[in-house]
């Protein structure tokens, strides 16, 4: 992570802002960005790292996508085919160096640290 320009498209409180200072503590250079961001695609283009939680179905396509990146896609939005993430995975794969799945990526780490910080805190009583 050290020395990567990483893209983090969406800027909530939950996902957005702390992934950004998540990576800032691992020495990338982080530009945050979100749906109303001009010339979105031009700047995605430059990241070695894009984590997508905008929270659009599909919105960060393979034309959006620097060859050989890694994008993490944290969204997850239901449509009539099913769910489905904030990236285009089928495109994005093919320039892509790493991505996640929608379903069965970032979500269950979520729930396997949810759970983690609840027994936790459960133990500290």
């Amino acid at each position: 992570i050290e020395g990567k320009h990483a893209v983090v498209v969406g800027r909530s409180n939950i996902v957005g802002k702390p992934i950004a200072h998540l990576l800032l503590d691992r020495n990338a250079t982080v530009t945050i960005c979100h749906s109303r961001t001009k010339d979105l695609a031009a700047i995605v283009r430059q990241a070695d790292i894009v984590v997508a939680a905008v929270g659009r179905p599909r919105m960060i396509t393979a034309s959006m996508v620097k060859e050989g990146a890694v994008v993490i896609d944290v969204g997850i939005n239901r449509l009539e085919d099913g769910l489905v993430g904030d990236v285009d995975f089928e495109g994005v794969a093919e320039v892509a160096s790493w991505i996640t799945p929608v379903p069965g990526g970032v979500g269950p780490l979520t729930i396997a640290m949810l759970l983690q910080n609840a027994l936790e805190a459960g133990l500290k009583k």
